[in-house]
């Protein structure tokens, strides 16, 4: 089966780069900006599908790496591919597991071949290649594969990123040559770290493959958030107009928003899910710890504004008493709003870039003299 990947902007702003667009896959539209909830494990954690559906998800990550370790790719594919083996029938995005490869840095060698790593399960060797990954991705069946890339750490050398990124344009190359459906997007990723003359050269040398669409990579490793704008305002505008642009592993509120400024249309990141489980709230862009004492008596929701489930259905008073008794389903409630609370960040820039408000609309979250407004996922 072959699918027409294609991306249409229908809304640009007028005072910055940002654009609202659709981005068609097989298993649905995307409208863009969009924020992708992360689904590891071929789950987003402690939540249904039909949960996930009820947060205004329209598009859903799950990791090359971690299926590849477990269940294995095979087992997946023997129950129907990775949208019927979790149930979900939208758009859904594997990464290339190349971020947590490298990520394993005392436990792998990295080579012109790929990268062999010792499996943190049960110890066995391991060599995945750019043509490996890309033949997991193909079998996992996600509608957006990515190509396995060389993430470097910040800091880093100029040397060590020119060489990574080198090594990122090759596999690129290779990925292109192994990926064998195409009812799959391939995405290429542009590294080249905190360097802005590495990320134009290697933004322009990606774009010249015409691929379906790009990501910005390599970057929320460490480094300020300050570098994070710079590089994203650098880069974003050099790939194609006519394609979707992903910035990988963002999900604040001001670095999605600086980056929409930029012409960024897709995030992901585990934050919502991930502060979840830690007694975390995320309200009209702040973090509460619902732990805290003030909450133990506030009878009213987490945010009366909110559509989702927990706002509307149980109090702050309530989600203190779960948090404090580490019931299950306290990390079901706060994971459900919070990953409403992304999308409907996100949604609200849209419409606002249709209305033609956005610069002013979101001023206080464009302002990066306030960087206090950055929630930190530490």
């Amino acid at each position: 089966m072959s699918f027409n990947f294609s991306f249409e902007c229908v809304a640009e702003c007028k005072h910055t780069k940002a654009r609202a667009g659709i981005f068609h896959t097989p298993h649905g539209i995307v409208e863009t900006p969009r924020f992708m909830p992360v689904g590891t494990l071929a789950n987003v954690k402690t939540i249904t599908p039909a949960q996930l559906k009820d947060t205004g998800a329209q598009m859903v990550l799950s990791n090359t790496y971690h299926l590849h370790l477990q269940p294995g790719e095979a087992i997946v594919a023997g129950g129907g591919g990775l949208h019927k083996f979790m149930g979900w029938n939208g758009p859904m995005l594997t990464d290339s597991g190349g971020f947590q490869v490298f990520s394993l840095s005392e436990m792998r060698k990295i080579t012109e071949e790929g990268v062999t790593f010792r499996s943190p399960h049960d110890g066995q060797i391991i060599n995945l290649t750019p043509e490996k990954s890309i033949e997991i991705q193909n079998i996992l069946g996600a509608d957006v594969i990515m190509a396995f890339d060389e993430c470097p750490p910040y800091p880093a050398t100029r040397e060590e990123v020119e060489t990574a990124t080198a090594r990122t344009y090759r596999w690129l190359e290779r990925c292109i040559a192994a990926h064998q459906r195409t009812d799959q997007a391939l995405f290429g990723i542009v590294q080249g770290g905190v360097y802005l003359d590495m990320r134009s050269s290697a933004a322009s040398s990606l774009a010249a493959f015409d691929l379906p669409g790009y990501a910005i990579g390599g970057v929320s490793v460490g480094e300020p958030p300050e570098l994070i704008h710079q590089i994203v305002e650098a880069t974003a505008p050099l790939l194609p107009y006519h394609k979707p642009r992903y910035l990988m592993g963002v999900g604040t509120y001001q670095e999605m928003a600086i980056a929409i400024a930029s012409g960024i249309d897709l995030f992901d990141c585990v934050i919502p899910t991930r502060w979840a489980r830690h007694g975390t709230a995320m309200v009209q862009g702040e973090r509460w710890n619902i732990k805290n004492a003030k909450f133990r008596e506030d009878f009213t929701p987490l945010d009366e504004t909110c559509p989702c489930y927990t706002c509307q259905n149980f109090s702050r008073a309530y989600l203190s008493h779960l948090v404090r008794c580490q019931e299950i389903l306290a990390y079901t409630l706060l994971s459900i709003h919070n990953i409403t609370e992304l999308i409907r960040f996100t949604q609200k820039i849209r419409q606002s870039i249709i209305n033609g408000t956005f610069a002013t609309d979101f001023a206080i979250w464009l302002d990066t003299s306030n960087e206090s407004k950055v929630l930190s996922a530490e």
